[in-house]
């Protein structure tokens, strides 16, 4: 078992355990950011936007995305100490409260879109063996489980090997997503594309729809495609090279956001928008089956597959190794910080896909309930993006790192941006922010009976603050629902 105490883990484990070399880091941010969601991009902005006012949602989230990926860059390297990225720098910046709460909310969110990750892998898999259908019947959990637990022994036979998998897998299904490309590109037709450029036939009446509101359309799409791009400060206690993290980080966004923009943008030279926001998800099947027939849709089906595969594989590792950093840190129960002999955060493990599983289950039996907890913990995931850039904002404006004449200017733009960006995240997400305010009330229950069986501290000034506007703002979202002002579905 692993030493509870961050940082004075066995020196014979420590030096024993293989680490993640720059590659293996990359695919994990890759491989977690392009889930399923990729393959119905060409439908989800058709339906909201024009192609003049996709590209300039695209420039806006790629620079927002950019900068906040440098931040991870920049903490990695001036906090080394650090291992739980994106919980470790809202605790560092904010306080073991705000910490937990990132920690809880990140965790909870991870591992219920494993539950959805699950189920869309057999709905996706029935295209080809209809006996799945939309992925939550019998037949369905069963394989679903099969998988989770096969997932599972993968774990905690170490996260090296986990992460090789992972790499393969991520391989193939970027493979899949450039012949797509290819095969629309040269497919594409410039005349399609520009034919209403900025949206003017949108609507009955010809009048030009709002510029504005077609942009903030396509935004609120890319809030959640972008998920993952902490994957390597995440595992970062597991990295070869310390330097590594950020270059991952940089890296697998770039290739991201490429790959995004090519599919959502070239698919609007290939079919008009009202062609393609009438198709059915995932709308990558029918943008390739009317460039090269119906195999295109099989094509498509089979990324699907071993995309969400990729996916589920790497947040089965994030979900597992989070909870665990923050067990060593003592902000977690102690019992999430123990590991395996290989090194695999195995108790973590353990408690999470037994959520998990127990979650599959309740969605054939009760759907509605288990899409009601996920509705709260949806967005729950977004607030630690907002703190640690914030976090990278503090370090500037506080001098915290930086030795003395050191420029900060570069720095004090990006943060600006990146913690401007982490705010227009959580305002996106609408009426699932207010949702989330839900789970992070009982994360509170926890955190104080955590302190209190430790005999210490549990709330400063500042976090008494941060507990009474939680509460307020939950009792608020209890109010609207009750009222039916906003729903669970």
């Amino acid at each position: 078992m692993a030493d509870v105490t961050h940082g004075d883990a066995d020196a014979a484990a420590e030096s024993s355990e293989k680490k993640l070399g720059l590659s293996a880091l990359v695919a994990l941010v890759v491989g977690s950011m392009i889930g399923g969601g990729v393959f119905s991009l060409p439908q989800n902005f058709a339906s909201v936007a024009s192609p003049g006012a996709l590209i300039v949602g695209w420039v806006i989230t790629g620079i927002g995305m950019l900068c906040l990926a440098f931040i991870y860059q920049n903490l990695s390297a001036r906090c080394p100490e650090l291992d739980g990225g994106i919980y470790s720098y809202a605790r560092a910046g904010f306080g073991d409260f705000i910490g937990f709460q990132s920690a809880w909310g990140y965790w909870f969110s991870a591992w219920l879109g494993n539950v959805s990750y699950a189920v869309l892998l057999f709905s996706a898999i029935s295209f080809f063996m209809p006996v799945f259908g939309d992925g939550n019947n019998l037949a369905s959990i069963i394989g679903a489980s099969v998988v989770l637990w096969l997932v599972h022994t993968l774990v905690l036979r170490g996260v090296r090997e986990a992460a090789w998998i992972n790499t393969i897998l991520t391989i193939i299904k970027v493979l899949v997503l450039i012949i797509f490309i290819i095969a629309v590109l040269i497919a594409f037709r410039l005349g399609v594309l520009s034919a209403d450029f900025w949206g003017r036939m949108m609507q009955v009446d010809g009048s030009h729809p709002d510029l504005f509101n077609q942009v903030k359309n396509t935004m609120l799409v890319t809030t959640w495609v972008f998920i993952g791009i902490e994957g390597a400060t995440v595992v970062s206690a597991r990295a070869a090279k310390r330097s590594d993290i950020g270059k991952a980080t940089v890296t697998g966004l770039l290739g991201a956001l490429a790959i995004y923009v090519l599919v959502s943008v070239l698919s609007m030279g290939i079919l008009d928008q009202a062609s393609l926001a009438g198709l059915k998800n995932p709308s990558m099947a029918g943008v390739l089956e009317s460039v090269v027939g119906p195999w295109g849709a099989k094509f498509v089906a089979g990324g699907v597959v071993l995309s969400v595969a990729g996916a589920l594989l790497a947040w089965t590792l994030f979900a597992a190794e989070l909870p665990k950093v923050a067990a060593q840190d003592g902000v977690f129960p102690e019992i999430f910080a123990r590991e395996n002999a290989r090194n695999s955060p195995s108790v973590a493990l353990w408690i999470t896909n037994g959520l998990v599983q127990i979650f599959l289950l309740l969605t054939l039996f009760y759907s509605a309930g288990y899409q009601a907890l996920f509705s709260i913990a949806t967005a729950a995931i977004l607030p630690p993006y907002l703190f640690s850039a914030a976090y990278g904002l503090k370090l500037v404006w506080t001098k915290e790192r930086y030795q003395d004449g050191e420029s900060r200017s570069k720095d004090l733009i990006v943060a600006l941006i990146a913690t401007v960006y982490g705010f227009w995240l959580c305002y996106a997400a609408g009426s699932s922010m207010l949702l989330s305010s839900l789970l992070f009330v009982p994360g509170a229950v926890i955190y104080i009976a955590k302190k209190r069986i430790n005999r210490q501290r549990c709330f400063n000034r500042i976090e008494w603050v941060v507990l009474v506007a939680l509460a307020a703002v939950a009792l608020y979202t209890a109010i609207l629902l009750s009222q039916g002002a906003i729903s669970l579905t």
